[in-house]
């Protein structure tokens, strides 16, 4: 069982960062969370391709939501370290992100991103994403 909903995570992206077009959170399971982002023009680089920083902050909203859905409401988590390796040329088109945590300590998460390209099963991108954790994740709950 997840600690949040995908609405409740949606509207914490939303809050989080208001007046901003943010990622959708689609699916959380046990296993994952899965997040989009629309594409359009803005977010391509000459060439035809989507950007490495759209593709870098999807999987880094990803992770976040991954282990919100673990943690609750953890608004005070940073990432510390975001490893991500391009795999591909992807299309201009929506793209989707399954995060999975791998470990969640104490003070860190360690979390597993895929990209893919939406109707595709091709991995565009993958990352490796570190959260440092607040001391205590029960003070900032809402």
């Amino acid at each position: 069982m997840s600690a949040l909903s995908a609405e409740a995570m949606q509207a914490i992206l939303v809050e989080s960062f208001p007046g901003n077009v943010v990622p959708v959170v689609e699916e959380v399971t046990p296993e994952h969370v899965l997040v989009s982002q629309a594409i359009d023009d803005q977010h391509g680089r000459p060439g035809g391709t989507l950007s490495g920083p759209t593709m870098m902050m999807l999987a880094d909203t990803a992770a976040w939501m991954a282990i919100m859905s673990h943690l609750g409401p953890v608004l005070l988590a940073v990432t510390t370290s975001l490893h991500i390796d391009f795999l591909r040329k992807p299309a201009l088109h929506d793209i989707m992100a399954r995060a999975r945590v791998l470990k969640l300590g104490r003070k860190l998460a360690v979390v597993e991103v895929e990209l893919f390209s939406r109707g595709q099963t091709a991995l565009v991108a993958k990352a490796q994403v570190t959260y440092s954790l607040p001391s205590t994740h029960d003070a900032e709950r809402a």
